[in-house]
């Protein structure tokens, strides 16, 4: 990992669920807690697969363990979603800002040309 990425969570985070296997871990968590080998069960990887690849979302604040007498349950950390959601967020409202700029635009050359170059109703030949 780059210096800059171990610097920033937001980077740490969607480097993280950069995987498929961890995206889908990360999904099946949103419904509950499971230990690591119940996150194993439907992978084609080994246990020890599955702890590196929790090693990663846990390094992202994406997810922690705790101690349940014998068990040890991962849980989703849901605040960091917030981060990614509040990035995700400024870029969608700048582009919608940008195609709603972009609407007035076209409406107003629209307006510009139907002023300049009235069409005829095909019916009744009626200028419009």
């Amino acid at each position: 990992m780059a210096k800059t990425e171990a610097a920033d969570p937001l980077s740490r985070v969607f480097s993280a669920l950069s995987d498929p296997i961890r995206r889908d871990m990360v999904s099946r968590l949103a419904g509950a807690d499971a230990t690591v080998n119940e996150l194993a069960e439907p992978y084609r990887v080994s246990v020890q697969a599955v702890s590196k690849h929790l090693k990663v979302l846990e390094g992202a604040g994406l997810v922690s363990r705790s101690r349940d007498a014998q068990r040890r349950p991962v849980h989703l950390e849901a605040d960091v979603f917030d981060l990614m959601t509040k990035w995700i967020e400024r870029y969608r409202r700048q582009a919608e800002d940008r195609y709603r700029r972009l609407d007035d635009l076209l409406e107003s050359m629209s307006d510009d040309v139907e002023q300049t170059h009235p069409t005829s109703h095909p019916a009744t030949g009626a200028q419009t």
